[in-house]
């Protein structure tokens, strides 16, 4: 019994060690370091930062022009579409992608994938961002990395 319990203690220290070692790749053209979105008139891009109200952003925001490359940050499944806002008026960048690879579950909100399913292999092209100053003028256009647990994002970049 003791073996068992070592055994699986040993096991279970060295997947948990895996998943904390895992890095994004580059995510968008133009932006190699992962560059995140600090602050502008429409807030911060950090996890946890203040929304409306009381509310707590729950990802973590990678800068990327509109219109630029979104890349696949290692070898990922597409797990279908994400739909981000209730608001039609929020039509224009109302689209997204739920990603599993490397033991992580995760989302890219503005995205247009070209793809909703399949495999993608690390630095292989996902789709485009979408227009973010066709909906928030003046922001800094960015991918929203949100896990699928919604904890943050942050280590992994």
């Amino acid at each position: 019994m003791k073996t068992a319990v070592l055994l699986f203690t040993v096991v279970l220290i060295a997947v948990l060690s895996e998943c904390e070692t895992v890095k994004f790749g580059q995510l968008c053209s133009g932006n190699s370091s992962n560059r995140r979105r600090t602050g502008d008139r429409w807030g911060r891009g950090q996890y946890g930062a203040r929304r409306y109200g009381d509310r707590g952003h729950q990802g973590l925001d990678i800068v990327c022009n509109d219109g630029a490359i979104v890349y696949a940050p290692f070898d990922v499944k597409l797990n279908g579409k994400v739909i981000v806002y209730t608001d039609p008026k929020k039509a224009a960048i109302n689209n997204g992608i739920n990603l599993s690879g490397e033991g992580l579950c995760f989302k890219l909100f503005y995205v247009k994938p070209d793809n909703y399913s399949g495999v993608v292999k690390k630095g292989q092209r996902i789709g485009t961002l979408l227009t973010m100053q066709s909906v928030y003028p003046g922001i800094t256009s960015h991918v929203h990395v949100q896990m699928c647990d919604k904890s943050d994002p942050t280590k992994f970049f």
